[in-house]
């Protein structure tokens, strides 16, 4: 597509009876897999779904025709089980507020994974049509989702996240100042109709070069200190909020336990009780994670299995008292 562009290939212009013209655009990848799959220029055309012999005389060799189809099947078969593998759990959910749908993308910065979702303006080789936010740390915006839905739909029962996303979420729009949540509700009582229920959550990337007050160790000189890594800490914020789910779902379910619950998220005990740790962090020490202002090497692995007494998880994490 970026080569299309060098040389200027855009689509076709039409004026409508308004007078409005439309087209004349780069094109993107749906509308020229469009393009590459039409059986007209074979001399084929397609009527209500079936394939018939056209007028017209072909324009293109028909092995060429079905090699492409078979390379687009292939594309589109690994797409699909791509996004079925994927990690990213907002895939075909989430948009920039100019209406591009964004991509789950990733980095690797010294055998680190950051994930990302990028516009796909900028995919497309058109930055300039880029939303005010083309770029998204992936863990950060997905804990903030998830937490917005569980809090709207307060559901009785434990629900994974991927399908709560895929239950409950239709589209999510990034601004730069908050996000934009499109759910579906239940089913009307008067009608078969689902109603469209919309969450606007306060929400801001934090720019990389922007300098925060850093909860400093005691006996370290502030120049010694680097913040945690973002990736970390959204990891670490999305790990707080399961705890406190899993911790509330101990409280109200007389049936659950740790065994439960390990059984249903396919993993240890050890892991659960672990995680639950979490849920007795000191205020304080939540909201820097969330502000991003804990120092480097303080994630998930730093501060399980901490004490219950606030002023003793200070104390062990050589932070001065409050």
């Amino acid at each position: 597509m970026a080569e299309m562009r060098k040389h200027g290939i855009v689509s076709k212009t039409r004026t409508l009876k308004s007078g409005k013209t439309v087209g004349g655009i780069p094109f993107t990848r749906g509308p020229l897999a469009h393009l590459l799959r039409n059986r007209f220029y074979i001399g084929e055309v397609t009527f209500k779904g079936e394939v018939l012999q056209g007028e017209q005389e072909a324009i293109l060799d028909r092995d060429l025709f079905e090699a492409v189809q078979a390379k687009l099947d292939e594309q589109a078969n690994n797409h699909k089980r791509t996004r079925t593998r994927s990690e990213a759990l907002l895939t075909g959910r989430i948009f920039d507020d100019g209406g591009n749908r964004m991509s789950p993308t990733h980095a690797r910065k010294a055998g680190v994974k950051y994930r990302y979702y990028l516009s796909s303006a900028l995919l497309n080789g058109a930055a300039e049509r880029a939303g005010s936010v083309a770029r998204v740390p992936a863990a950060e915006v997905e804990a903030v989702v998830v937490k917005s839905v569980r809090e709207h739909v307060r559901s009785q029962r434990a629900i994974d996240d991927r399908i709560l996303i895929e239950t409950h979420v239709v589209r999510v729009e990034v601004h730069t100042d908050h996000l934009i949540i499109k759910l579906v509700q239940a089913e009307s009582e008067d009608d078969d109709t689902r109603l469209e229920t919309v969450l606007s959550v306060p929400w801001q990337k934090v720019a990389s070069t922007r300098r925060r007050e850093i909860l400093i160790p005691e006996g370290t000189s502030p120049q010694q200190v680097r913040r945690i890594r973002s990736e970390n800490r959204a990891t670490l914020v999305a790990s707080i909020a399961r705890s406190r789910r899993w911790l509330n779902e101990l409280i109200t379910d007389p049936t659950a336990s740790a065994e439960s619950i390990a059984k249903r998220e396919q993993c240890s005990v050890r892991k659960v009780n672990r995680t639950l740790s979490l849920a007795f962090l000191a205020p304080d020490l939540v909201k820097a994670a969330i502000d991003g202002r804990l120092p480097h090497g303080m994630g998930v692995t730093r501060l399980a299995d901490l004490p219950a007494e606030w002023s003793r998880q200070r104390r062990i994490l050589g932070l001065a008292s409050h």
